[in-house]
């Protein structure tokens, strides 16, 4: 029930994107380019596509098998392995099609490729494999640790998309740093370092307060901005 729950969500989301887009008009070049796009061009296109996807999902599977199978080696519990190893070679096709993205200009294409996969992670793929196995099973690490830190880290980035409509470099290497907090803490935490309560300590008394102070203040300057453009126009 909790599958179809979520995999029924993400239709409707894809129904109102579909919806939402009709009234979307294209821009004077891209309606040119498209125009002028030869046939044969497209034809091309789509296989460049095709093949790009399917190199995709061969390469993220003989990265993510090695990858496990040293993880394995190591004595890494299955949760670790999914919230690291999995987790980030996965990512690294998406990685690469923002960064790409993001050098050509196409932003929208950067952050709509990730935004989306994180729906389609939580809500296909969770919702089908609860659908096709009966039950998907959840860790209590994942639920009093990670599920928390997943939401929070989306919760923040609200304000980061909010300040200018735009990510900041120095935004991307506070969200960078975080993610190497998040994998060195889940790596010390699984071979039982000494270290962990003092890094846990650290991240809990230093560094999430100081980020929620810096958010807020950015936030505030930026409503205060928008509030002086239409009076000064």
């Amino acid at each position: 029930l909790d599958g179809l729950l979520l995999f029924g969500s993400l239709l409707v989301w894809l129904g109102f994107l579909l919806r939402e887009s009709r009234g979307i008009e294209r821009t004077e070049a891209h309606d040119a380019a498209k125009v002028s796009t030869a046939r044969r061009d497209r034809i091309r296109s789509l296989a460049y596509i095709v093949a790009g996807l399917l190199m995709l999902v061969v390469g993220a599977r003989w990265l993510v098998d090695g990858a496990v199978s040293v993880a394995s080696a190591l004595g890494l519990s299955d949760l670790v392995i999914g919230l690291t190893v999995v987790a980030i070679g996965t990512s690294l096709p998406e990685l690469a099609t923002s960064i790409i993205a993001t050098v050509r200009g196409e932003r929208d294409i950067a952050v709509g490729n990730i935004v989306g996969s994180n729906v389609f992670n939580l809500l296909a793929v969770l919702g089908l494999s609860a659908l096709i196995a009966g039950e998907v099973p959840v860790a209590q690490g994942a639920l009093t640790f990670d599920l928390p830190v997943m939401a929070a880290v989306a919760v923040a980035c609200l304000p980061i998309f909010f300040t200018g409509y735009r990510i900041a470099r120095w935004e991307g290497v506070l969200f960078l740093g975080y993610g190497v907090g998040y994998t060195v803490y889940l790596l010390t935490t699984a071979i039982s370092h000494p270290t962990v309560p003092a890094f846990a300590e650290a991240l809990a008394a230093v560094v999430v307060p100081l980020t929620v102070i810096t958010l807020l203040l950015f936030v505030t300057r930026e409503v205060r901005r928008t509030r002086r453009v239409p009076a000064s126009g």
